[in-house]
């Protein structure tokens, strides 16, 4: 791309902006196309912008005040207000249930105005539909993306759901997420705020937003049948805060909990963590998981979405049906630091071999190009 050339014009919708896993990724893809994009943001929750903070510094990037608000009471003046707002950017890009009211507004107004391509990705399910889709948000979905260019999915359960239930099945595009796996390899780097090894010990890791849907109390509660050098480090923010503390209070190991709160880089901590344990009760491919793999440690988590297929052979069986097995699963590799080292290496051959961020990036420059008509994003022309 020759440097004289006009920056592509994205728009953002989020369900929200506090960082997770679709959030850090959309970050990283932004902080790779650097001067050639400039991004406008508007999450569905207005307060929710945690992510911003992963921004580089160089990345042209608003978050308005004045733009259209993206939740609210569906109606014809909110979606024509949010298309109108559309027609200044050329791509469109929404993020999973909570932007899509901006997809309706472009099904509802693309045949009338000149609106920009529409991709919508979605990475999962919130606690209120991790068991059972809501039909009424299923009807909607239907109604609402046909105008998109494609829908983009992490998982094979999600593409599954896409094709089947929202009716994209000759639209639907499964990316898996990635990683930069090789910058894990160094081990840590940073120290976790509020958290020192000591001697003996064995460190249970996670990395999530704390919502319900986490169900890290399940987790709290896992590792408190565990032997008292064995403790529980959650990095992450959100909501379920107060109720985590309250489940360690409860157990008796609020002090084997260490909360620092939201981290960037995992690649430089990381490595302190002897395992990752995650007790989600919906999950797709969850990029925490490619992170610990990437760092050579094993993998404990209830049998949800994709994560026993990413996973290597040899951590399969730590991936459990119920709580019983998850409690088993973490006391096995709390126990024994060769399993731990053996399982580890065989995570990092298969993030090495088929989570690199390299291959992410293509499949997303191929999408957004397609839809920019040829327009290249991460690659110099």
């Amino acid at each position: 791309m020759t440097g004289a050339r006009t920056p592509v014009r994205i728009l953002h919708l989020h369900s929200s902006f506090s960082l997770g896993g679709k959030e850090a990724r959309a970050v990283r893809l932004m902080n790779l196309m650097g001067p050639r994009a400039r991004h406008v943001i508007i999450s569905a929750v207005p307060q929710a912008t945690g992510a911003r903070d992963a921004i580089d510094r160089g990345i042209d990037v608003r978050f308005p005040a004045d733009a259209p608000p993206l939740h609210g009471k569906p109606g014809l003046g909110r979606y024509r207000a949010l298309a109108r707002y559309m027609r200044r950017f050329d791509l469109v890009l929404s993020y999973n249930w909570g932007s899509m009211d901006g997809v309706m507004a472009h099904r509802l107004f693309s045949p009338f105005r000149n609106l920009p391509p529409m991709i919508h990705h979605e990475d999962g399910f919130n606690e209120d539909e991790s068991v059972r889709r809501n039909w009424k948000r299923s009807s909607f979905r239907r109604l609402a993306l046909p105008t998109t260019e494609a829908l983009v999915v992490p998982s094979t359960l999600l593409e599954r759901i896409a094709a089947d239930e929202w009716g994209k099945r000759r639209r639907v595009q499964l990316i898996r997420n990635g990683i930069d796996v090789a910058s894990y390899a160094k081990g840590p780097a940073v120290p976790i705020p509020g958290f020192e090894r000591r001697e003996g010990e064995v460190v249970v890791g996670t990395v999530a937003g704390l919502r319900k849907v986490k169900d890290m109390p399940r987790l709290v509660r896992a590792v408190a049948t565990l032997p008292p050098n064995v403790r529980l480090v959650i990095v992450g923010e959100g909501p379920e805060r107060e109720a985590i503390t309250a489940e360690a209070a409860a157990c008796g190991i609020a002090d084997r909990l260490v909360m620092p709160g939201f981290m960037a880089q995992p690649h430089k901590w990381i490595g302190h963590f002897d395992l990752l344990a995650l007790s989600s009760q919906s999950e797709q491919a969850p990029i925490a998981v490619i992170e610990a793999m990437a760092a050579g440690l094993p993998v404990v988590s209830p049998d949800v979405g994709d994560v026993a297929a990413m996973v290597s052979g040899r951590n399969c069986p730590f991936i459990a049906s119920d709580d019983a097995a998850f409690r088993k699963a973490l006391a096995s590799l709390a126990e024994d630091a060769e399993l731990r080292a053996r399982i580890g290496h065989a995570n990092r051959e298969v993030a090495a071999a088929r989570f690199d961020e390299s291959t992410m990036v293509a499949a997303y420059e191929n999408l957004y190009g397609r839809a920019l008509k040829g327009r290249r994003l991460f690659c110099g022309e």
